[in-house]
C-alpha cells in the first residue's frame, strides 16, 4: 500500500487516540505506541485492524523498545511519514508535593522519552522528507508555580527548536503543539474553566500542520481555551 504512515506515541488515549482517529480518516495508516496494550488493541480494531492500524507496546523511556517500534513500522508498512512524540504526563505542583519516584518517571518520559522518539524516527523521516511533531504545553512557554512538569515542557519547547535547526535542509518539517487546558474542569487557580479544549481540538491542530504544502513548516501551534487566563 502507498498510503502514508503516521506513528504516535502515547496513543492509547487522549490527544494521541484522537489524532490517530483523524489521521486514519485523512487516509493515513497509523502506528499506535503506548504501554497499555489492551487499549491499543481496542483502538487498532476500531480503526480498521492491521491494514490501517498497528498496535505496538512501547515504553518510550527504553531505547531498545523505541528502536523496535520503528523497525516494526518499517517491516509492516515499509515507510514512515509522520512521527508524533506525544507520550507524557504531569504531577502535582509544589516542590514539597508529590512522589520523587513519580518525578523521575515524568522527567524520563516527557524529556528523555521524547528525545529517544526523535532519535529513533529521524532516519526514516529523512528518507520520506516527512514530519516530526512534539507535544509541548502552555506550561512550556510560561513557568507555572511549583511545577516540575512545566520544566519538562520548557525542555520540549527547546528540543523542538533544536531539532528543527538540526534537520534544516533535510526536508523534514518540525511542529511543536503547545496546548492549554485540555478536558479538565479546573485550571491553575482552581476556578472552573467552563469550556476547556478537547482532545479533538488538538488533533485538528496536528492535522492542520501535517497537511500544509511541503514548502510550509508550521513550527509551533500555541492553542488555549478562550477563557484560559494563563
Amino acid at each position: 500500500m502507498s498510503d502514508p504512515v503516521f506513528l504516535i506515541t502515547g496513543a492509547s488515549s487522549g490527544i494521541g487516540a484522537a489524532t490517530a482517529r483523524q489521521a486514519v480518516h485523512a487516509g493515513y495508516r497509523v502506528v499506535l505506541a503506548a504501554r497499555s496494550r489492551d487499549r491499543l488493541d481496542a483502538l487498532a480494531a476500531e480503526l480498521g485492524g492491521s491494514e490501517r492500524a498497528l498496535a505496538v507496546t512501547c515504553d518510550v523511556t527504553e531505547w531498545e523498545q523505541q528502536q523496535a517500534l520503528v523497525a516494526q513500522t518499517l517491516d509492516v508498512y515499509g515507510r514512515l511519514d509522520v512521527a508524533f512524540a506525544n507520550a507524557g504526563f504531569g504531577a502535582p505542583r509544589g516542590f514539597l508535593e508529590g512522589d520523587p519516584a513519580q518525578w523521575r518517571e515524568m522527567v524520563l518520559t516527557n524529556v528523555y522519552g521524547a528525545a529517544l522518539t526523535l532519535r529513533a524516527t529521524i532516519p526514516a523521516l529523512r528518507e520520506r522528507r516527512g514530519h516530526l511533531l512534539l507535544t509541548g504545553s502552555v506550561a512550556g512557554r510560561k513557568a507555572m508555580p511549583g511545577s516540575l512538569y512545566s520544566a519538562t515542557k520548557w525542555a520540549v519547547t527547546a528540543m523542538s527548536e533544536a531539532v528543527r535547526q538540526d534537520l534544516n535542509e533535510s526536508g523534514v518539517r518540525v511542529t511543536l503543539l503547545s496546548p492549554g487546558a485540555v478536558e479538565t474542569p479546573f485550571w491553575d487557580n482552581g476556578a472552573p474553566l467552563p469550556h476547556p479544549l478537547t482532545d479533538d481540538d488538538i488533533a485538528d491542530a496536528v492535522m492542520y500542520a501535517v497537511t500544509r504544502p511541503k514548502h510550509v513548516d508550521v513550527n509551533e501551534i500555541l492553542i488555549r481555551p478562550t477563557e484560559q487566563p494563563v
